[in-house]
């Protein structure tokens, strides 16, 4: 898929959440790393966002991490900031550090470098919190995309993350 018709889809994908978050009465909030804060421009596109858009938070590097979304030191150091506990965390961060009612997180390895055997290039985990929820129901998916750049790595784990939104 060429980088602008994936731009494109990601704001018709973006007016989707809007519209049916608007419908279900509910305030959103992101937490990204690798995304930069795509999902929150997708988001912000559209007209009358700010019905449904509480915060974005870009927390790139795991200070930000900390400081920002108040994820532990040691949940970052044990699990690594591209892991499950490191985007629940941001989740969880971002909805207690916001009023909205659902926050969703992005953090993986959009590369060309940065990839390990593990956890190579094209890694990408999500999690979403809602509030007043079961903390003990994480909501949490990793993803590998087999993009052939960054932006189409970003572009998809930005798709991912708004349906992620939908009520």
């Amino acid at each position: 898929m060429s980088e602008a018709l994936l731009s494109k889809t990601l704001v018709d994908k973006a007016r989707e959440v809007v519209e049916a978050n608007r419908a279900a009465g509910r305030r959103v909030a992101v937490a990204e790393s690798c995304t930069g804060g795509l999902v929150s421009a997708s988001i912000t596109e559209i007209a009358g966002s700010s019905d449904v858009f509480e915060a974005g938070y870009v927390t790139y590097s795991n200070a930000a991490k900390i400081a920002q979304l108040k994820v532990s030191e040691d949940v970052v150091d044990t699990f690594g900031a591209v892991s499950v506990a490191t985007a629940w965390a941001m989740a969880r961060g971002a909805l207690l550090a916001s009023n909205a009612d659902v926050a969703v997180a992005i953090t993986g390895i959009a590369g060309p470098t940065g990839g390990t055997a593990a956890k190579p290039v094209g890694t990408v985990v999500f999690a979403r919190a809602e509030r007043d929820a079961d903390p003990a129901k994480i909501v949490a998916d990793q993803k590998h995309f087999e993009e052939p750049d960054r932006a189409g790595v970003r572009l998809q784990a930005a798709l991912c993350a708004l349906e992620l939104l939908m009520p």
